[in-house]
């Protein structure tokens, strides 16, 4: 920002999840935001991945104390069907009026009822709460599997969320995990990626895990 005037906002993901599912810490992010503040740049966070209840709060931010000036978040908000959206406040909700910024399927009158009949059924299942107990069970039942164990190098995330890092590539395992019923993803080459449901309940956890293990 030194060398750059231009700079006028900074953008994070607040867990990195083609990376491996790293968190940012709260040291960082509270760092990052007092230097917004004082460049008088906006704070963005990129959700799409751990918003909707998927970490164990609304959108992750939240459970890292930290607030952002704007909030992009997308598929988990519609549950399959095609949607994104993005939340401001303060100054950065003040640069846009409505009708001001549209595209031609913007507003689709479908896309967003299946947004609300989401929201609604996060807040009221209380599935981020679930998120938490599942994610926490999964880790859990990983870590207690003596011969699952002594292949990893750490399980990173919160909530559904989940990054298992091994200690070698694992990238032929979605294809052997596909074959067994089980829809797995691995990324930075050692890392299997976890994100189950939201509506998971313990047996289909331990399954999960015993499956992974």
């Amino acid at each position: 920002a030194a060398h750059n005037p231009g700079v006028v906002a900074v953008l994070l993901e607040p867990i990195q999840g083609e990376s491996g599912v790293h968190a940012l810490s709260p040291e960082y992010l509270r760092a990052v935001r007092e230097i917004c503040d004082e460049q008088e740049w906006l704070l963005m966070l990129d959700e799409v991945q751990t918003g909707n209840g998927r970490t164990g709060h609304y959108f992750a931010c939240q459970g890292l104390g930290l607030v952002p000036d704007v909030i992009t978040t997308a598929k988990g908000l519609g549950n399959g069907v095609p949607i994104g959206a993005c939340l401001a406040r303060g100054a950065a909700a003040s640069v846009l009026g409505a009708g001001q910024h549209g595209s031609t399927f913007g507003g689709n009158p479908l896309a967003c009822a299946a947004g609300l009949a989401v929201v609604q059924t996060i807040t009221a299942g209380k599935l981020a709460d679930n998120a938490t107990a599942m994610g926490r069970l999964i880790t859990e039942q990983l870590l207690d599997d003596e011969a699952a164990a002594a292949n990893i190098v750490e399980i990173r995330g919160r909530g559904l969320m989940i990054g298992v890092e091994l200690h070698k590539d694992c990238g032929e395992l979605v294809q052997r995990a596909l074959e067994a019923g089980l829809l797995i993803n691995v990324t930075a080459g050692n890392t299997i990626r976890l994100l189950p449901p939201l509506v998971i309940n313990r047996q289909e956890a331990q399954e999960l895990a015993a499956a992974v293990a």
